[in-house]
């Protein structure tokens, strides 16, 4: 099939290349429909790697995807061919240990679209499990549906945190993971939630949700601007999507005595920490790698519009300038959110 495949570091090509094709009884065939751009895609091309995982063979890119069905295994009853889906890009082995304490998104033997070494979804068709795949209800747009899975980390990001309804939040990063995060945290309880960067576009797309306030870190630091609007208490939960090292310096002067600390971003190198400031505020610390259990509530918060993921999408390339869609988005317009690619109508 042809494919949008990243030959190595720095090169792109669409070209025809063998991908999986066998279905297996619970297994469905998907054609594609729309892909989203992510930043680990992203940083693959531009990098490689991401920490353990290096590109060292042609890998095609994508995983945040929708598409319609086009064939169903002899055992899947769920779903039928022309249902329009979502797909959860990450595959457990649902007899692990981490399966079964239902963190299946720490499983090591997960397998994750666009992840060396497996394949991504940018190409004509894919066969995944039905177990991970979720219709679209008619009212969710293809484009919608390849939002639901970086929604989904905001989600997990949103539930790591057990919010009270009523707190305030904090978000520093307003990358399409930050405001996304910053969506997630509303629909969780959050009365309000500070999303702080330096770019003015973004916090203007971001500042365009109410509830959400725009910090330019350029003018007032987070910590300032949280503590003038909360007496100085601070933020009940603080969640650091940036993924840059600089943040950690003060962010325990963000989160209130008690708060917690929801680490989204991923730094590429060590970061100090402040130990200290954590423990002498007792500050709950949590992690968050991609989600589990989450997807379908994900898709459910779309589909009911109580979030509205259509300002974030601000480009739309057709599949032959894939290229072109990551070349834009290595160079991190401040206008841009979230790039998508349109997959060309199914054949037959």
């Amino acid at each position: 099939m042809r494919a949008l495949v990243l030959e190595k570091k720095g090169e792109l090509s669409l070209r025809e290349i063998d991908l999986p094709t066998a279905m297996g009884r619970d297994d469905v065939k998907i054609a594609m429909d729309t892909v989203g751009v992510c930043g680990s895609d992203v940083h693959y091309y531009t990098h490689g790697r991401i920490g353990p995982y290096v590109v060292n063979a042609p890998m095609v890119l994508g995983h945040e995807a929708a598409g319609v069905i086009v064939e169903i295994g002899a055992g899947v009853t769920s779903l039928k061919v022309g249902d329009r889906v979502c797909m959860e890009p990450g595959v457990p082995n649902l007899s692990s240990r981490a399966s079964k304490l239902g963190i299946y998104n720490v499983d090591p033997a997960v397998t994750f679209w666009a992840t060396p070494p497996v394949h991504g979804v940018l190409t004509a068709y894919v066969v995944h499990p039905a177990a991970f795949t979720y219709k679209l209800p008619d009212n969710v747009s293809f484009a919608e549906g390849a939002m639901v899975e970086p929604f989904a980390i905001g989600m997990q990001a949103a539930a790591r945190a057990r919010i009270v309804p009523g707190d305030v939040a904090a978000v520093i990063g307003a990358g399409p993971i930050g405001i996304l995060v910053a969506l997630a945290a509303l629909a969780g309880g959050c009365s309000r939630v500070f999303i702080a960067d330096l770019a003015e576009d973004k916090l203007a797309i971001a500042g365009g949700y109410a509830g959400i306030i725009p910090v330019d870190i350029k003018q007032e630091t987070l910590a300032a601007a949280v503590a003038r609007h909360t007496d100085a208490w601070g933020a009940d939960v603080v969640f650091e999507a940036s993924g840059n090292p600089r943040p950690y310096a003060d962010i325990f002067q963000i989160v209130r005595p008690g708060g917690a600390v929801v680490l989204v971003g991923l730094p590429v190198e060590p970061v100090a920490f402040d130990i200290a400031g954590a423990i002498s505020r007792e500050v709950r610390i949590e992690t968050v790698f991609r989600y589990a259990n989450i997807f379908d509530r994900a898709l459910n918060l779309i589909a009911s519009g109580k979030v509205d993921l259509k300002p974030l999408i601000t480009g739309v390339f057709d599949f032959e300038e894939s290229i072109a869609a990551f070349e834009r988005a290595a160079r991190g317009l401040a206008t841009d959110v979230k790039l998508q690619i349109k997959m060309p109508p199914a054949k037959g």
